[in-house]
């Protein structure tokens, strides 16, 4: 049976760098993100790395990214590390939303063989973002 946890993450560092972009059209960038995390998933500093497809060349555009995330910190009290693996989508109004899973076999100290999944939607400008994540370990 899982274990459902929630807490919340904000953005430490954001550094992001545009690969190819057509005038007026797509874009591609790629991001490095510090992020911090509360609540059931505690970890001091993130280290996160994104691809992201811009769908058009407008400050407000949609688009989607994949990236993935290691966290050290704890799980509910238990110490370790894992990597997450993300995507999601962004619209006009800058509402993200993501969709997380666990790399399996990436657990490492007490969460050796955890899995697991959540997500979470952010609104831009907001100072701290909601997760969910429900898992499972060995």
């Amino acid at each position: 049976m899982s274990t459902h946890t929630t807490g919340s993450f904000t953005f430490a560092d954001w550094r992001e760098t545009v690969l190819a972009e057509t005038e007026g059209g797509p874009k591609l960038a790629s991001a490095t993100v510090v992020n911090r995390f509360t609540g059931g998933v505690e970890a001091e500093r993130t280290s996160c790395a994104y691809t992201i497809a811009y769908t058009t060349g407008d400050p407000r555009s949609t688009g989607s990214f994949t990236g993935h995330e290691l966290v050290t910190g704890t799980v509910d009290g238990r110490k370790g590390s894992f990597v997450l693996a993300e995507r999601g989508t962004f619209d006009e109004e800058w509402t993200t939303r993501c969709v997380f899973e666990v790399v399996p076999g990436s657990g490492t100290g007490e969460l050796a063989g955890l899995r697991g999944t959540g997500g979470f939607t952010a609104v831009h400008g907001e100072p701290s973002v909601a997760y969910t994540f429900d898992y499972d370990l060995d």
